[in-house]
Order: C-alpha cells, then structure tokens, then sequence
C-alpha cells in the first residue's frame, strides 16, 4: 500500500510539475511577445532618429553652402525707377498693356535685404528679397487678415549697372493671376 501511495505522490507531483511547466511556458511566450513588440517599436524609432539625423545633417551643410548677405552690392543697392507693363492678365484690376512707374529702393537692414516700392513719396510694399548667381528673386503676400489675399513674386535676372529686367507673377485669392515685364532703371540721385 505504501508503494502505491508513493507511485501516487510520484505520478501527481509529475502531472502537477508539468501543469507548473505549461503555466511558466505561458509566461515565457508573453514574455517574448512582448519583447519582440518592444524591439519593433525600437527600431521604428531608430528609423525616425535616423531621418532626422540625415535631415539635419543635410540642413547643416545648406546653412554651410549658403552665401548669406546682409546688404545689397553697391551696383544694385539704392533708387530705381520702374517701368511695369502688364503681359497677360486674367484679373479684372489688371489689363493687358497697362504700365505703372514707381521707385524701387534697394536696401537693407540688420538681419536682410529688401526692396520697398514707393509712389508718391508713400511706401506702397516692401519685398523680401534674396540675391545669389545675379538673380535678384523678391517676395510679398499681404497679411492673412486683410480681405484680398496677393502673392507677387518678382524675378530680376538681367542685371547691369544701370537697368535691371525681369518679370512679376501676381496671384489674388488664388482666383486670377497677372504676369508683367519689369525694367528698373538707375535713378540720378
């Protein structure tokens, strides 16, 4: 009677160990469930670090290459008087062959080069302006609370000591555009 009463302790400690078994094999499967979760959520973050460590690198060599310039050369900086002639037109304010003289004043501040635009001795726009290879690109977009909405982008690519020539893309609403030819020429002041 022992010896069965030993086979039985035997048996069930055997079926109960192995119950134990099943219970830690469960655990060691979450375990590596979650892990395996835990190593994809680190190498999407490895990829992202890896992005932003190539963007900024690439940044960092654009800062590098490029030539800021804080005022105009002597051959462009100052007055200019202009001559604008509208060339195509899908605007109602703007009719093909119309022309407009201002003064383009070429000038700078501490932190950029700009260009104002002035009629009747009153600032009508102020440009912000880039300049590299010979190429003069100026930019202005009214305030987002005014009721128009204008874009104009001008491009000055003909530059000599006393004429500049380009063109000048105008957007309104993003609805109609206008485009128009650009001659500035060296005021005697």
């Amino acid at each position: 009677m022992t010896k069965y009463l030993i086979i039985l302790l035997v048996s069930s400690g055997v079926l109960l160990s192995g119950c134990h078994d099943k219970e830690r094999e469960q655990q060691l499967e979450q375990r590596e469930q979650a892990l395996l979760e835990k190593e994809k959520q680190f190498a999407l973050k490895e990829t992202d670090y890896q992005a932003l460590t190539r963007m900024r690198d690439s940044l960092m060599a654009t800062h590098d290459t490029m030539v800021i310039i804080a005022a105009w050369p002597e051959t462009i900086a100052g007055a200019w008087t202009s001559k604008v002639i509208c060339t195509e037109s899908s605007c109602p304010d703007y009719v093909v062959g119309d022309q407009r003289s201002d003064l383009w004043e070429f000038s700078s501040d501490s932190t950029q080069i700009v260009t104002k635009v002035i009629n009747n001795n009153k600032l009508v726009r102020v440009y912000a302006a880039t300049y590299a290879d010979n190429q003069i690109n100026l930019s202005f977009r009214t305030d987002s609370a005014t009721s128009k909405q204008v874009e104009m982008n001008v491009v000055l690519n003909e530059i000599t000591p006393n004429k500049m020539r380009g063109t000048r893309a105008l957007s309104i609403d993003n609805k109609c555009s206008a485009k128009f030819s650009v001659e500035l020429s060296r005021t005697n002041q």
